[in-house]
């Protein structure tokens, strides 16, 4: 015998950060809300953001030529509506301190785990029913409501049937494309997925150059055609990381070069030419070097360049060479890290079959996609969560 449905008014899937928002809003308006995750926890990509102390939103987060998407500007109704110092404001609220770390990037004083407090304190007070280790084993349309079954033996019936799955990023952490076949099972295009916000690699011969310099850090500017982005780049082990690395990797693709420059706005000719007018028959190039990029940095540019000797052996065109390797750096990698180390996913359920002010499927009365699912992909720093908060708080103004 099959289990008597239990009925909702909403059901929503995914206990991150856009689902929790919108179980929230929906409850204080009254709504039997039900929010189901296959994860033992809620909110465990909040908990690992921004090393444990979460970045919340950004102070930029209403900017559409921040965020990536075949119409970037879908996003402009939700996070018009519901905006970082909407956020900002409930933060305030819970007493959770909180400060600017960098580039309008905000962060927990303490730790992300008061952000998931929060949250999971409203769905208590606004009565939306959780359930965790749950996974949807069955879905499917009757009339106008939804009937699922879960793997906890139990079938549950809604009006309204809430996506807020995310994407395929950290699998290890239970990411899957489940929301993805959901859209398609209801006759939705979903866009190309690629991993964003992740590492890029190189190939073995580079590497082999590249390796020994893991673990150093520069400023850098990082460039893919007329998209550049000045922070931190680090050498990796298999490539590249650190966050203008992260940033460029949403706008790269298989077989594009990237343009870096390790020491942006640095004269490096001119500053050479000088110290070998001034000393130059006792310093040696790497060491004059070295006060303009880190040292391991240093001896590996004048070894790959042929400068391995003082300033005074050295002619001008390699340290023209020289300059050109530390502020014109043309490489290629030949991949990312992938879904394992990406923080997000580009692509998702294709924003021109839902509605921009309500996130319903415009085919299918009742059913919403919100969050990372849906394709509108935001830069690193707090632009994901603003637009998982701002996505949730419009779905469940409605539903």
């Amino acid at each position: 015998m099959n289990p008597r449905p239990q009925t909702f008014d909403v059901v929503i899937v995914g206990a991150g950060a856009a689902g929790m928002m919108c179980a929230i809003e929906a409850g204080r308006r009254g709504r039997r809300v039900l929010v189901v995750d296959h994860a033992r926890a809620p909110g465990e990509k909040i908990r690992i953001s921004g090393g444990g102390r979460c970045n919340f939103t950004n102070l930029e987060a209403g900017r559409t030529d921040r965020f990536l998407g075949t119409n970037p500007r879908f996003a402009s109704s939700a996070l018009g509506r519901f905006t970082p110092a909407d956020f900002i404001a409930r933060v305030d609220r819970a007493g959770i301190a909180w400060h600017e770390k960098t580039l309008g990037q905000l962060f927990c004083d303490d730790s992300a785990k008061q952000i998931i407090r929060m949250l999971t304190d409203d769905m208590r007070a606004a009565r939306v029913e959780l359930r965790l280790g749950t996974a949807v084993e069955t879905y499917d349309r009757s009339g106008e409501r939804f009937d699922l079954t879960l793997s906890d033996g139990s079938a549950v019936s809604a009006a309204s049937l809430v996506v807020a799955s995310g994407g395929k990023s950290i699998p290890k952490m239970g990411a899957t494309g489940w929301g993805y076949e959901v859209a398609r099972h209801f006759g939705l295009t979903v866009t190309e997925t690629r991993p964003a916000l992740v590492p890029l690699t190189f190939e073995h011969g580079l590497l082999e150059q590249t390796t020994p310099l893991a673990g150093v850090a520069v400023d850098a500017v990082v460039s893919h055609g007329r998209t550049r982005f000045e922070e931190a780049m680090l050498f990796t082990h298999r490539g590249l990381s650190g966050p203008a690395i992260l940033q460029i990797s949403s706008y790269w693709r298989e077989g594009d070069p990237i343009t870096v420059s390790m020491a942006p706005g640095v004269p490096v000719l001119e500053r050479l030419k000088a110290r070998k007018a001034e000393n130059g028959g006792k310093q040696a190039v790497h060491t004059a070097l070295s006060e303009i990029v880190p040292r391991r940095l240093a001896e590996t540019l004048a070894a790959r360049e042929g400068a391995n000797g003082k300033l005074a052996e050295v002619g001008d065109k390699v340290l023209a060479r020289l300059e050109t390797a530390v502020n014109a750096w043309t490489v290629k990698p030949v991949g990312s890290e992938g879904y394992r180390t990406a923080e997000v996913t580009l692509g998702g359920v294709a924003t021109d079959q839902l509605d921009q002010k309500t996130m319903e499927a415009k085919a299918v009365p009742g059913l919403f996609f919100i969050g990372e699912v849906v394709d509108i992909t935001g830069w690193l720093g707090g632009y994901n969560f603003q637009w998982a908060w701002s996505s949730g708080w419009a779905a469940g103004q409605v539903v």
